[in-house]
């Protein structure tokens, strides 16, 4: 299958500067968003060496990613998560050395959330409450969990929805890159067929999507098209924080 794709990254309407990156590589089969954690030193320098530490060491072992994409990377699942997670523990790793050595970046962290492509399989890494979806059929399927405390609580009946709505903790992250030396990092691998649509986005997107179906009509469209809707939709809602989003589509090799 081939890969078309295209992101972008907004500022919003309310913060000075942009703390989320993102990165591409079609033909690596990576993308990453990142989103610098509000609050911490030095946000937009954690997520730009995040996406660049992940792409880095999914690049030291591109040979391995070739060989499982041209066997039956079906049987090799467990290994391609693992490179995946390896490749966003090291950024966590590294990002908090740089925090220790360096005062002025010390407590710096971001979220990340990474998508491999690998022949038929698609592997999603993430750590934080940037999210990761699936189009399929005209339909939308959140594949990542935010690791948020508003999500604990929810998931373990500690409040209502309702409550969630009003709760000032809702940005609160429970898991992050670079805030310690070691992060846990959920992975997902799933089966990928032509007309497949991945979107990665940080929360100034997702943080306005009440219900999946709002997001069908402009997920239908070039992918250009779809990534720049998205932005003007949260913006159009408030644009209260940094906007990202990238979709990467994949086409049969004939079209």
């Amino acid at each position: 299958m081939r890969i078309r794709y295209f992101g972008h990254t907004d500022v919003g309407l309310q913060r000075e500067h942009n703390e989320d990156s993102h990165l591409a590589d079609p033909d690596l089969g990576v993308f990453v968003v990142a989103d610098g954690v509000g609050g911490r030193a030095k946000g937009e320098v954690a997520s730009q060496e995040a996406v660049e530490l992940i792409w880095e060491w999914l690049k030291r072992n591109e040979a391995v990613v070739r060989e499982i994409a041209a066997g039956n990377a079906t049987e090799r699942t467990a290994q391609l998560c693992q490179l995946v997670r390896g490749s966003i523990q090291n950024a966590c790793y590294m990002v908090h050395t740089m925090g220790q050595l360096d005062p002025e970046q010390r407590g710096m962290s971001t979220t990340a959330s990474v998508f491999l492509v690998c022949g038929n399989v698609g592997v999603v890494g993430q750590v934080g409450d940037s999210r990761v979806y699936l189009v399929r059929n005209g339909e939308v399927a959140q594949l990542t969990e935010d690791h948020t405390l508003i999500n604990y609580q929810l998931k373990h009946g500690l409040i209502t929805p309702e409550q969630a709505q009003r709760s000032r903790t809702r940005n609160v992250i429970t898991r992050a890159v670079g805030h310690k030396d070691y992060v846990e990092v959920d992975t997902l691998p799933i089966p990928l067929f032509p007309g497949d649509r991945i979107v990665l986005c940080s929360d100034g997107f997702h943080g306005y999507i009440e219900d999946l179906d709002e997001m069908r009509y402009f997920l239908e469209m070039e992918v250009e098209d779809a990534v720049l809707e998205a932005i003007r939709f949260a913006n159009a809602k408030g644009g209260r924080d940094n906007i990202t989003a990238l979709m990467v589509e994949l086409e049969p090799e004939d079209e």
